[in-house]
């Protein structure tokens, strides 16, 4: 890589390190040995190894230690009443929907929530990426959608929310993610975190031709309307349980395949600006599609590796519909950065798999517990 290309990628690859909470293998060891003011026990997800899960070596206690290390991140960072998310703070907004399963649905797919012709509401949270919440939108990043079904009985997969009533869905506008092996993402957050120039010219090496192009490209994007962006889970998921579940993908997208284009002026947050001027016109639709594994060369520990759909096809199961209305006003703002997302909001016919889901089972709890003591605020999922 010619040198002059250093410093883009320098900026790109630092970036997506701070929006996932980075931290470096220093800070990891001497985050062990302390206890947080909000430690909480939950269980380690279990490992399902016929649908090809393995552990890592040492992964559970990665987890821990990133999470109090993301929580002293977020303690220098804000103070308290004002703790935002140590990834995807800037919020564009949070608007209501129903969520529609198709009436007419193959029995492999109509698992757990998708019942075919039930229709449920729902929150969705649009975002953006970066750790800083003041970064303007036009600026290169990753964009979030996060999907809260309300009314979705049955027991839950977080212990201490078992009789929550919701199930997340969590996606992002690239399919794949930057890094399998937790070792290997420990290397690169101490390049990433190092005082010294020349070892953050290493993240690179840490993460590898392909983990720094999909770096690059996750943190790459420029959209002109979340509502019209896709989205994709880039981790798997069960679909079912017992003898027949499988491992799937899923993917949003808008009904249309029309696109606004790029303002020729760009506000400073023209994303809320034009999910603000789209549902003041009129509704908004958009599609969850549910990806089956047809292959088990398709490695559910591999979030790296996109599962192509021409030989995995998308399904559509569910039509998402946003009605007209409006959203932006203080309350239902506030509503918004109280909310809390985690794959594990979830029914067992939907179990996050893989490694990249087991750390995120610890550290989503973990770090919103922080936010929400810092906040004085209850953490309750709606109803």
């Amino acid at each position: 890589m010619p040198y002059v290309l250093r410093p883009t990628l320098l900026r790109l690859t630092l970036g997506l390190a701070l929006a996932i909470g980075g931290c470096s293998v220093e800070q990891v060891k001497n985050a062990g040995a302390e206890v947080s003011a909000t430690s909480h026990v939950i269980l380690y997800p279990a490992i399902d190894s016929e649908l090809g899960e393995h552990p890592y070596l040492n992964e559970r206690q990665i987890a821990e230690q990133l999470s109090v290390v993301i929580e002293e991140s977020i303690r220098k960072q804000y103070n308290p009443g004002s703790a935002r998310r140590d990834a995807h703070p800037k919020a564009h907004g949070c608007v209501s929907a129903q969520f529609h399963v198709l009436e007419m649905l193959p029995d492999r797919l109509a698992k757990g929530m998708f019942i075919p012709g039930k229709t449920y509401q729902a929150w969705i949270r649009f975002s953006n990426g970066s750790s800083d919440p003041t970064r303007p939108d036009i600026k290169k990043d990753a964009h979030g959608m996060a999907i809260k079904v309300l009314g979705v009985p049955g027991k839950k997969l977080l212990e201490d929310e078992e009789q929550a009533t919701t199930q997340d869905f969590i996606l992002i506008d690239n399919p794949v993610f930057f890094a399998n092996d937790p070792a290997r993402y420990l290397s690169f957050m101490n390049d990433a975190n190092s005082d010294r120039f020349y070892t953050k010219l290493l993240i690179p090496f840490a993460l590898g031709a392909k983990g720094t192009r999909i770096a690059l490209e996750t943190r790459s994007k420029r959209i002109s309307n979340p509502l019209q962006t896709r989205y994709w889970s880039m981790v798997p998921y069960q679909l079912g349980i017992g003898s027949d579940r499988d491992a799937v993908k899923y993917s949003v997208r808008g009904c249309s395949a029309t696109t606004d284009p790029m303002p020729v002026r760009p506000g400073h947050d023209f994303l809320r600006d034009a999910l603000r001027n789209t549902l003041q016109k009129g509704d908004a639709c958009m599609e969850l599609l549910v990806q089956p594994r047809t292959s088990n060369s398709m490695d559910v520990e591999d979030s790296m590796t996109e599962w192509k759909e021409a030989q995995a096809p998308f399904y559509q199961v569910a039509t998402i519909r946003i009605p007209r209305q409006v959203f932006d006003t203080p309350d239902q703002n506030e509503f918004c950065e109280e909310l809390s997302f985690s794959p594990w909001h979830a029914l067992p016919e939907h179990k996050p798999l893989g490694v990249t889901n087991r750390l995120r089972k610890v550290i989503y709890d973990h770090i919103t517990r922080v936010r929400h003591e810092m906040n004085l605020t209850e953490r309750q999922e709606p109803r």
